[in-house]
């Protein structure tokens, strides 16, 4: 180990004390847990808490189980077999994750309900006159939830699947041959199963955090909890017991991730180690192959998408073209300088972390990584609490003539991205740094340069694809985020996001497409990216 890396300067305790602050509001939703909720925990404990959890392990169950048939099945798909087309298929499985479930929640329920066009028409064609009169399916429900969030979920699943697939050493399909084993159920998925659940604990999460589908379809779930005690009880301290109460399901996820990675090593010991081919199949097979692979696709992607367009399209207006270009803007605006805050933050922690510090640098830039798996409702009462310090703290030195208030600025929501997203930016960065010799950053030392110069000129121009892709998708997550942004803007600030929530709150679907249709076409962009690299990985 280099000696530098034991050394403890003011660079690294600028990059500590940074790292700090990103953390400091999970340790405010802890502390402000801890006070007087006036009965109202108690209450909460009593009446509806259950219900809360019960409708959260059913989602999480449901989405389970839907998104392991989507991913697993498609994953094995491209990995196992090859038939025209099927590198564009690979792509093409992964335009679900471009959407965020809220819109694809907004998509459905326009079309399904009993208003929409599909309830209509049969209705027309069957003469049926009330709802009365013939059973359809309920999409403001938690099968429905579990439809909307599987489908457009699934490409964790399917990324990490295939990836383990793919890498499977073809000495281990030859062994199964020999012992006329099954290849798929005795040897691919055993041993793919660490991907697989490491997927579903990313997938859990997601569910745990959504907002914006079991919001408009009114369950029950312990994020829902949290909003709805923080703004329509207006308890922030029996929101943060809830929100502390919610650390269980999180800490589960994150052992259960950690778990299947630990101590699963399958290792090939031939000579030289080689994947296996996959198998070319042409004619009935290969459509039969198609299918299966697009049915999640048309379900999380195409459909959805076609209703915003078929909705924009039919309510053209020129002045919800205007209207949607100011709010673009804001959007823009927001997700430029939080991806730039993040990214900025994420080279000075990481680079710390591994060429300039020691254990404790380490481990508190990996803690301040740790937010991307909490919902966004409940970071966005610890940065409300921790500002709130701030505040006070500011204006008992007089700084600012004793009125300076940080809280519902868009200060505000650039920390509350940073907290929120520091773990896209550092996984980026550290993905990249681990590809730097460390005779480069030494090279560099005994030249007599410091930590700046080491990373102005050589560790930023290395990882700077790194740098990008974490940008970009840093950027198109600020994009899709909604309940931080609807918590914590200014007054009058609105982005796609809030602002395609506003109209779909109010039933207004087709004032609702437009920019739900935007969002969409940016979260393509990361689609893009994170195919090329796979496949440079591949």
């Amino acid at each position: 180990m280099l000696a530098h890396r034991q050394s403890f300067d003011i660079w690294s305790a600028s990059v500590l004390t940074l790292a700090v602050v990103i953390f400091c509001p999970i340790l405010s939703l802890i502390y402000l847990s801890f006070g007087d909720s006036e009965g109202l925990w108690a209450h909460l404990l009593d009446s509806v808490l259950a219900r809360y959890v019960t409708t959260t392990v059913a989602l999480m169950l449901g989405v389970s189980c839907l998104t392991l048939l989507f991913g697993v099945t498609t994953a094995w798909i491209v990995a196992a077999y090859q038939f025209r087309f099927s590198k564009f298929l690979d792509m093409v499985i992964l335009l679900p994750i471009a959407c965020p479930a809220y819109l694809v929640a907004y998509a459905y329920t326009d079309f399904f309900e009993y208003a929409g066009p599909v309830q209509g028409a049969l209705r027309d064609m069957m003469g049926w006159k009330t709802a009365r009169d013939y059973y359809f399916p309920e999409i403001r429900s938690l099968g429905g939830a579990i439809f909307v969030l599987s489908s457009v979920l699934y490409p964790y699943v399917y990324l990490l699947s295939r990836t383990a697939f793919r890498h499977i050493p073809s000495s281990f399909y030859e062994v199964a041959a020999i012992s006329n084993r099954n290849v798929f159920w005795k040897i691919c998925l055993p041993l793919a199963r660490p991907a697989i659940v490491a997927g579903l604990a990313l997938v859990c999460m997601e569910v745990v955090s959504d907002f914006g589908t079991v919001e408009f379809f009114s369950l029950e779930t312990l994020t829902l909890g949290i909003f709805n005690v923080w703004i329509g009880m207006n308890n922030i301290t029996a929101a943060a017991q809830i929100s502390t109460f919610t650390f269980i399901f999180i800490i589960l996820l994150l052992l259960t991730e950690m778990y299947s990675r630990s101590r699963k090593r399958f290792n090939d010991t031939s000579r030289k180690q080689t994947v296996a081919k996959p198998k070319v199949v042409t004619g009935f097979k290969a459509v039969l192959l198609y299918i299966v692979c697009l049915t999640p696709v048309i379900f999380g992607f195409v459909t959805p998408v076609a209703i915003l367009l078929w909705n924009v399209v039919k309510s053209a207006d020129i002045e919800a073209f205007k209207a949607v270009v100011d709010v673009l803007q804001n959007s823009l605006f927001i997700a430029a300088l939080g991806a730039g805050l993040i990214m900025g933050s994420a080279i000075l922690v990481a680079s710390a972390a591994k060429f300039n510090g020691g254990r404790i640098i380490q481990v508190v830039g990996n803690l301040s990584a740790t937010g991307y798996a909490f919902p966004g409702t409940m970071l966005a009462i610890g940065v409300l609490v921790f500002l709130g310090f701030v505040d006070r703290g500011l204006n008992a030195v007089n700084w600012g003539g004793g009125n300076l208030h940080l809280s519902g600025t868009i200060l505000a929501l650039l920390f509350a991205y940073l907290v929120r997203f520091q773990a896209v930016g550092y996984g980026s960065v550290t993905s990249g740094l681990t590809k730097i010799p460390p005779n480069l950053i030494a090279c560099s030392r005994s030249l007599g340069m410091t930590s700046h110069s080491t990373m102005r000129r050589i560790t930023i121009p290395l990882i700077r694809n790194s740098i990008i892709a974490g940008g970009v998708l840093a950027f198109v997550d600020i994009m899709k985020e909604l309940p931080m942004t609807l918590l914590l803007r200014p007054f009058d600030f609105e982005t796609l996001a809030t602002y395609s929530y506003q109209f779909a709150h109010d039933e207004l679907m087709d004032q609702a497409s437009l920019p739900a249709l935007v969002i969409v076409v940016v979260g393509l962009i990361p689609v893009v990216f994170v195919n090329r690299l796979l496949r440079a990985y591949d």
